[in-house]
């Protein structure tokens, strides 16, 4: 793809977001009622949405555009031993549920990172959730695969790009950092 084709790519998901505006909001506002009950946000994903649960999560407890106090957050793809003793012991679909079983309480809320929404271990993620009474936020793509419908809010970013979708989740990431930034001290 060359460079005209790609930025084409990403600037039509981007500019595409506002046709999901509502799921947006409603994302916003669980993000922010969660963490108002001081409730933490368990976040996770697989490779580069690994990377960006690790970005999100840093945003939160470090900080993203204002000096506010640590807000909290845990990125579930972060801790390599702990990763590797539960796909060792319980099999790689199990790296994040398992994490959930053992960290979530009442009031925190699983985000969940994927561009195709097939990942097992995310789907078992969801299922983990919603069996602990877990509110949840899905950042998905290409349609939202078969995590769509299993979080309490969807984020499916329109087309099929998976490059384009994980620019579009980062995008939405710092857009909610600046709702978050704007309510906390």
């Amino acid at each position: 793809m060359t460079f005209d084709a790609a930025l084409a790519e990403t600037t039509r998901t981007l500019q595409a977001l506002p046709t999901i505006r509502p799921s947006i909001d409603a994302a916003g506002d669980l993000l922010l009622a969660t963490l108002r009950r001081g409730g933490k946000l368990l976040i996770c994903g697989n490779g580069g949405s690994a990377a960006e649960a690790a970005h999100f999560s840093t945003e939160l407890v470090g900080r993203y555009a204002k000096n506010r106090r640590a807000l909290p957050a845990i990125a579930l793809s972060a801790d390599g031993s702990l990763l590797s003793c539960i796909a060792n012991d319980y099999g790689a679909d199990q790296i994040f549920s398992r994490q959930l079983a053992g960290l979530a309480k009442s009031g925190d809320l699983l985000v969940v990172l994927t561009t195709s929404g097939k990942s097992p271990n995310i789907l078992a993620a969801l299922a983990e959730a919603k069996k602990l009474n877990l509110e949840s936020v899905a950042f998905l793509g290409r349609g939202g695969g078969p995590a769509k419908g299993l979080a309490t809010v969807d984020l499916i970013v329109p087309g099929q790009s998976g490059p384009a979708t994980q620019e579009s989740h980062l995008f939405l990431i710092h857009y909610f950092c600046e709702l978050i930034d704007a309510e906390f001290v």
